[in-house]
């Protein structure tokens, strides 16, 4: 029996950290166990908020470096760069003709763009480009090309899924037939939410991130940087509120989690020595995808003719789904 298959898309944002690990890349990484996995970098979804060429070119390097030094194998799934496959746009093209304008009022992304400017007393539509208000529609292309069964994503982004299941249907019932798979969401519920230096969940808006692939000087002044309370040395302390000890569980073993929780409610041990312990686990966890990390980076060609490769195994799937739709729609 084939697998189902699943897509991941992955937004160049920025530098990853520690959130993105667990939040995203692990739990995405874990698909590919179970179904025909592809991982594709959303680069042209970054242009609405990213439109300087040599930073965008180096995050999308960066990000797609990040995803394989922390296990994506491209020989067991399909990697690629959205703007690699030209399909996407001609798909995105053609469902335009299958999407309501009404349709895309409703994205949450557009509404908070317009609730803004409202509040500010600007026009509804000021700062406002195309990209962001049809963002869904090219979403529901990437994920339709494919014939994605499922979609990972948080409970945020559940609208857009259900946007490109009404538009791979609108069209199946326009030409009475099943010309585009419908796709359905795999809401993740239990992701980890990854407490940052301040103790708020770990996000660059906020501030509070540990990098990824910090060297390892940086790593530790990071860490050393975490916000505690004024317990003394000598007080006890409660290792479950402590987002120190809530980091180190997401990187320590049971026996290393016990033994530092013992040690916790002991007293004795001050802030400094539990971060400087928090350091030691997560350093040595680090390492090794750090070490991968530098090495891809530092090869920019042979990295960019994974994404090629990826392309090149994409491409045939995403030509056979232009073709049924534009035999459908008469214009083969």
């Amino acid at each position: 029996m084939m697998k189902k298959i699943s897509l991941t898309g992955i937004k160049p944002t920025g530098d990853l950290h520690i959130g993105n690990f667990f939040g995203a890349i692990k739990p995405a990484l874990e698909l590919a166990k179970e179904y025909d996995a592809r991982y594709f970098i959303a680069d042209y979804h970054a242009l609405n908020s990213m439109k300087n060429p040599k930073e965008l070119n180096a995050v999308i390097r960066k990000v797609a470096a990040g995803w394989l030094a922390s296990g994506l194998d491209p020989e067991k799934v399909i990697f690629y760069r959205q703007s690699s496959i030209p399909e996407v746009f001609e798909l995105t093209t053609m469902i335009m003709a299958f999407t309501s304008k009404g349709l895309m009022n409703r994205a949450h992304a557009y509404k908070a763009a317009v609730q803004e400017n409202n509040q500010k007393g600007d026009d509804p539509d000021a700062g406002i480009n195309m990209g962001l208000f049809t963002y869904p529609v090219l979403m529901a292309a990437d994920i339709i090309l494919f014939d994605s069964d499922v979609v990972p994503v948080g409970q945020d982004q559940v609208q857009h899924i259900e946007m490109a299941q009404d538009i791979a249907q609108s069209v199946n019932a326009n030409y009475g037939k099943p010309v585009l798979k419908v796709p359905s969401a795999a809401v993740q519920e239990s992701v980890a939410v990854v407490p940052g230096l301040d103790g708020r969940k770990m996000s660059k808006s906020y501030g509070n991130v540990i990098p990824l692939f910090a060297p390892e000087n940086i790593l530790q002044k990071t860490i050393m940087r975490m916000v505690t309370n004024s317990q003394s040395v000598e007080e006890p302390k409660d290792p479950d509120t402590s987002q120190i000890f809530l980091l180190y569980k997401l990187f320590a073993d049971n026996e290393e989690q016990s033994a530092f929780a013992a040690r916790f409610r002991a007293g004795g041990m001050g802030w400094g020595d539990a971060k400087e312990e928090l350091f030691r686990v997560v350093n040595c966890k680090l390492s090794p995808i750090r070490e991968r990390f530098d090495s891809i980076i530092a090869d920019i060609p042979a990295l960019d003719k994974i994404l090629e490769q990826g392309a090149a195994k994409a491409r045939p799937i995403a030509a056979a789904t232009v073709k049924r739709f534009r035999k459908a729609a008469g214009i083969d």
